[in-house]
């Protein structure tokens, strides 16, 4: 077992120090380690250090402080620009600017952004998934100078905690894992996948603070309500068209 795996908590306020270029190269090499699709490696990482390109950064993320606070900040962006050029310098037929190649593209990138994760963290870093990446992508490639067939798909803030984190809590393996075929649930499933959860004494102050009946008007009615699930789904549309991908 990967000790980091089992000790991992989001970490969002960093201690000052800036990271060393031989573990960041470390971090950087382990990503692109990753498995991926054909070995064609389709994302790029933004490595972010200035001030001036974290300040940029920082209204496309709703301004929060780790943005600006962290030491490095990693942009992971699906990319079927670059294969495609190299498609076309060899005379070589590209169709890469399509749902199905920039869905492995989203794919590559997540898996290479978690093993920069785990390396990061094995070096007594701390980390932080960024999900605000996809909703305001379009203010993402303005900053970042992203062209046509790139498109950001996560953010990772990297730096030396300055907080302590209890784990967050998972669902147990009985609500995510199915035996051979997909067993859908019944209200009892339900209620044994999400009772922890549901019990939480923090999460029991969600309720109250929101003025909720329970945990999933929380997650459904504030943190992720239709009407902005919608506004952001369209936002994000409108930034596969504008790079070129749908």
């Amino acid at each position: 077992m990967i000790k980091e795996i089992f000790q991992h908590r989001s970490i969002r306020k960093y201690k000052p120090d800036t990271i060393a270029p031989n573990i960041l190269n470390d971090i950087l090499e382990a990503a692109v380690r990753a498995s991926n699709t054909g070995n064609m490696q389709l994302y790029s990482i933004i490595v972010s250090t200035s001030s001036e390109v974290k300040e940029k950064l920082s209204p496309a993320h709703f301004n929060q402080p780790m943005i600006k606070s962290a030491p490095v900040v990693l942009t992971f962006c699906a990319d079927v620009n670059r294969v495609s050029k190299w498609c076309s310098e060899r005379n070589a037929d590209a169709g890469f600017y399509n749902v199905q190649t920039i869905v492995g593209a989203f794919i590559d990138a997540s898996i290479a952004a978690q093993n920069a994760c785990l390396e990061a963290e094995a070096h007594g870093l701390g980390i932080c998934y960024l999900g605000t990446t996809t909703y305001n992508a379009r203010q993402i490639i303005e900053a970042l100078n992203l062209p046509k067939g790139v498109v950001p798909v996560t953010t990772i803030t990297i730096g030396y905690p300055a907080e302590e984190q209890p784990l967050t809590s998972r669902l147990p393996l009985s609500a995510v894992v199915h035996a051979e075929t997909y067993h859908n649930y019944s209200s009892t499933d339900i209620d044994a996948a999400y009772a922890e959860m549901e019990h939480n004494i923090d999460n029991q102050k969600f309720i109250v603070e929101n003025n909720k009946q329970n945990l999933a008007q929380v997650f459904s009615e504030v943190r992720y309500s239709r009407s902005n699930n919608e506004f952001f789904s369209k936002e994000f549309i409108d930034a596969l068209l504008q790079q070129g991908i749908l």
